[in-house]
């Protein structure tokens, strides 16, 4: 499977990327630098985690007009698979492929630690190696992960199944406790309209390997390597 790495200024889980996608994938991902403006032939774009650009202006605001993601929007609606964690979801909202909006965590606070999700669902290319309902462990490092969208989108992402996570206790429910930042429905991540871009707040690629403290993130990569090999 070839993927191709995007690298933005102030990028800092670029490298966390490459080596879950080596890793699991068995090929070395190509690392593209914001101000080309081609990504390779690839299988798979991956938008990593960060604070492209300092966070200036809005999270991933400044990223989404750099000139790599002119080739990035048009091989999504092409049919390429597109996957942003964290600031890589941020830049996916600014970017309009994905809808709503990414604001200040509830608690004006930077967050830390590990969550529980829950998988909505897992006939996608980005879950079929999860069980629909599972539990599982992925931590979060963010300081603008409160995802907001408009009732009638809301509604919309509901209806059509695009949820792909949802913060939840140990028990499956999605309460308000569980909620790390204050996301509207406790969503953790959504899909577009194809199903074929991916964008969320926690990092499964910081949990591979039982080295790193659990492979819970593990199943994402794998079930992309399924899809697309």
């Amino acid at each position: 499977m070839r993927s191709s790495v995007i690298v933005f200024p102030a990028s800092n889980c670029d490298r966390d990327a490459s080596v879950a996608l080596e890793d699991i994938t068995g090929t070395k991902p190509t690392m593209v630098w914001h101000a080309e403006s081609t990504v390779p032939d690839c299988d798979l774009i991956l938008l990593p985690g960060g604070f492209s650009f300092g966070d200036y202006l809005r999270s991933g605001a400044m990223a989404a007009q750099s000139p790599i993601m002119k080739d990035v929007i048009a091989k999504a609606k092409s049919g390429v698979p597109v996957l942003g964690i964290c600031n890589g979801f941020q830049v996916l909202v600014e970017s309009e492929l994905l809808p709503g909006a990414l604001m200040r965590n509830r608690d004006i606070k930077f967050l830390c630690k590990d969550v529980q999700l829950k998988v909505e669902r897992n006939d996608t290319i980005f879950t079929s190696k999860y069980d629909a309902g599972e539990i599982i462990t992925i931590p979060i490092a963010h300081h603008d992960g409160n995802y907001f969208a408009s009732e009638d989108k809301l509604k919309q992402l509901e209806d059509e199944g695009r949820v792909a996570f949802r913060y939840v206790n140990e028990i499956g429910e999605a309460t308000p406790e569980a909620n790390p930042n204050g996301s509207q429905n406790n969503i953790a991540g959504i899909y577009s309209k194809s199903m074929k871009v991916l964008g969320l707040m926690p990092h499964p690629e910081r949990l591979i390997s039982n080295e790193l403290g659990g492979t819970d993130g593990r199943g994402l990569f794998e079930s992309l390597v399924e899809a697309l090999h």
